[in-house]
């Protein structure tokens, strides 16, 4: 089995020299870096990751706690968080918190076992006793998708913008009784696209009317209750807005459930896209979230906390993209996208 020493015989370094190298522990000239790392590659030399942390303190190891991993929109949020960490050198632990708090503080509390340098976390509805176990312990967060106040570091595409977006287009086409079928109460993803839709009615003049709201509790199932709700009021909906992608599913069955067909008898516009979206017929009108670039700037900010623990925290929200197709009831065009989200304290 190859050695640092060996590493350093061949490189003509001392065994100091090739640990600097290998763990960032002190500056070292950019031809000797390149000596040392081109000994490493031609002996095929692994460090020892155990031996690694314990001389720096650090794993590099990030861990990750999403719930609904099977979720398309949270697969890609994790391949943007892979590819990020993967590239400054870091590694993943991943759990499934289920959005159940007890849950959530298990598998947070696993993790912080397991030594992880920091945490990227989709919180639950009720995340209190998880964000009280990470702040005691100061341990390095960021919140993904999902907001728990200003004072911690924070990554989350726009909400309420896109989906008063998405009701104006479905009021602008005439429509006057819009549905909306609301995520699990207790998000912030849920809160401010209610905000969203409250918003879009009142710019086009439309009263809120509580029959036409219905929660969908973030699944498949509780959506396709919540539709049939929705079309049994005295005066239903001649459109709906679904708040996410496993909703949308269960909307759907619904309407085959009932017999309506969309556009025909009942337009549908969608938060969430995803890559077989447009397989449906009709094709869904849908916001489309960054899902990728989420992923990504939470690992930056994560990376940026390791480097800087006393800066102030950071709330960075991306923009979303309005995909129109044909579900909505109009002709389909080319994608449009929103005026620019705001976006607090940006990652560059």
């Amino acid at each position: 089995m190859t050695t640092m020493t060996d590493v350093a015989r061949r490189a003509g370094v001392s065994v100091a020299t090739v640990s600097h190298v290998l763990n960032d522990t002190r500056p070292v000239r950019p031809g000797t870096r390149a000596a040392v790392l081109g000994a490493i590659d031609e002996l095929g030399y692994t460090p020892n990751t155990l031996a690694r942390s314990l001389v720096t303190a650090r794993t590099r190891s990030i861990g990750l706690a999403v719930s609904a991993i099977s979720n398309p929109y949270f697969t890609e949020i994790l391949q943007g968080v892979e590819a990020c960490a993967l590239e400054a050198g870091y590694s993943l632990l991943i759990t499934d918190p289920h959005d159940d708090p007890r849950h959530e503080r298990k598998v947070v509390q696993l993790l912080h076992e397991r030594r992880v340098d920091g945490m990227i976390v989709a919180p639950s509805a009720e995340p209190a006793g998880m964000v009280e176990y990470l702040a005691h312990r100061e341990v390095p967060t960021v919140f993904l998708d999902r907001l728990v106040g200003d004072d911690h570091d924070q990554v989350c595409a726009e909400n309420a913008g896109p989906v008063r977006q998405l009701v104006g287009h479905l009021a602008e086409s005439g429509h006057t009784r819009i549905g909306l079928v609301a995520g699990l109460p207790g998000l912030s993803t849920t809160t401010e696209r209610i905000q969203g839709y409250r918003e879009g009615l009142r710019a086009h003049g439309l009263s809120f009317a509580p029959e036409l709201l219905a929660g969908g509790n973030s699944e498949a199932a509780g959506a396709q209750d919540a539709t049939r709700r929705l079309l049994a009021a005295p005066k239903p909906p001649t459109a709906i807005v679904t708040a996410n992608n496993a909703m949308t599913i269960g909307t759907l069955r619904a309407l085959r459930e009932l017999g309506l067909e969309v556009p025909r008898d009942i337009a549908l516009a969608c938060f969430d896209d995803f890559s077989w979206a447009d397989l449906f017929t009709p094709r869904l009108t849908a916001i489309a979230q960054p899902s990728k670039d989420i992923g990504a700037a939470a690992v930056r900010l994560l990376l940026e906390r390791l480097a800087q623990p006393d800066r102030p925290p950071r709330t960075v929200r991306l923009p979303c993209t309005f995909v129109h197709r044909t579900s909505c009831g109009c002709a389909e065009t080319a994608p449009a996208t929103p005026p620019a989200a705001q976006e607090r304290n940006p990652i560059p």
